[in-house]
């Protein structure tokens, strides 16, 4: 297996829309989450997201805009932000040897959920053209391929939560095995649909919100915690040979050093500890790594009951009493859960914390929860903490966990 080297990352977020605005919002600890300023917001019991400020892409044709749902927007936006990132990465390969690996939980909702609201709503037969090119799950995929002229695979992993992360593993695999020589690899997602949001409603999963502050709705680890704060957003990372990458003077910005993936086989959506356990362990193996070599974690950290005590438990389990030394940051009490592209989003703040040797905070944890135990890394970013290695945990419905082992790139 060949070492694979991050060499470009983009991103846009509820926290910004690049690297280096991401990781300055995460350090201050400010958070994306806001009340929803909009027509349906008053039909929710608790109208609060993490948005992303985002309109469109000024050098993006308008007819092949009107093709694009909002999630295949992002995703085309921090794509091109990567590539452009990795100086060259794509220049002279071979284009049947490069792949786009792509996760996403619900795909094009806002086409999806517009066309019935024409069909339903309106009671009109008026659909637009395009809505299931639009809505299909793949689209984003599909139009970063066609953006870059890449011929090899063009992978749509749609795992729930877990989606970006498998997208990650999966091309890593790829990339590390020799099958590719380069592959874009993340997720997107766009959820913030009147329709998506009363049915995550439905779930009982979504947070109260915080009268005093809805910007701390969202308390992963708490006491106190009520649920999750959906989000919307993209990120992509290039990967390539780590080779390749010193040959040809890139920065490289982070490794991709293993993945592990495994299924609950237990409940559609009750967390496991044996099935969380696993998947970390199946990463650390893949990555030939000792569990004391890891040196911090970024949490799927959900801010759900469930979530938190099962995850506390599993890294317990895996690291035993050295659990309660190393750093864990649940950065969704930020920039709120964007489901499918959450483990993509958290792949990159991972890596961006590691170059700038800090812990990233977990935000709005006021209330110790006896049962929530470990270093939470709480309210506050921890500078100096120098990981050569870190986790990335990503846990779904359904079932679908996925491990990345993420190297600082020395």
């Amino acid at each position: 297996m060949r070492r694979v080297a991050v060499s470009g990352i983009g991103v846009v977020s509820p926290l910004g829309n690049s690297s280096a605005e991401l990781l300055a919002n995460a350090c201050a600890g400010r958070s994306g989450v806001r009340r929803l300023e909009l027509p349906f917001a008053s039909r929710l019991s608790s109208p609060i997201a993490a948005s992303a400020n985002f309109d469109a892409m000024p050098e993006l044709d308008p007819a092949k805009a009107r093709m694009l749902d909002r999630f295949s927007l992002l995703a085309l936006f921090a794509a091109n932000q990567a590539v452009q990132a990795a100086s060259g990465a794509l220049a002279g390969i071979d284009s049947e040897r490069a792949g786009v690996f792509v996760g996403t939980g619900m795909g094009g909702t806002l086409s999806m959920d517009a066309g019935y609201q024409t069909l339903y709503g309106e009671q009109s037969d008026r659909i637009k053209p395009f809505t299931i090119l639009m809505g299909m799950h793949n689209a984003a995929a599909a139009w970063i391929g066609i953006e870059h002229g890449l011929r090899g695979p063009n992978m749509t992993y749609s795992t729930a939560c877990s989606s970006s992360a498998v997208a990650i593993g999966e091309a890593w695999l790829r990339v590390a095995s020799g099958q590719l020589d380069v592959a874009l690899a993340g997720g997107s997602e766009a959820p913030l649909s009147p329709g998506s949001l009363k049915a995550w409603e439905a779930l009982h999963t979504v947070a109260t919100m915080d009268a005093l502050d809805p910007a701390a709705s969202c308390r992963p680890f708490s006491k106190n915690r009520s649920g999750m704060v959906l989000g919307e957003g993209a990120a992509m990372l290039v990967i390539e040979p780590w080779e390749h990458a010193k040959a040809r003077g890139a920065a490289i910005l982070g490794e991709i050093c293993g993945y592990g993936q495994s299924n609950d086989a237990s409940h559609i959506t009750r967390p496991s500890v044996q099935g969380q356990v696993a998947a970390i362990m199946a990463a650390l193996r893949s990555a030939g790594v000792d569990p004391r070599e890891i040196a911090a974690i970024n949490a799927h950290g959900t801010g759900t009951q469930a979530n938190d005590l099962t995850e506390t438990a599993a890294i317990k389990a895996v690291f035993g009493t050295r659990a309660y030394q190393i750093p864990i940051s649940a950065t969704k009490a930020m920039h709120g859960h964007l489901l499918g592209a959450a483990g993509a989003l958290e792949c990159v703040l991972s890596l961006l914390a590691m170059q700038a040797e800090v812990a990233l905070p977990t935000m709005h944890l006021q209330q110790a929860d006896p049962d929530c135990d470990l270093d939470y890394v709480a309210n506050q970013a921890r500078e100096g903490v120098a990981a050569r290695l870190m986790l990335s945990n990503s846990f779904a419905f359904g079932g679908t966990n996925a491990v990345l082992v993420l190297g600082r790139g020395d």
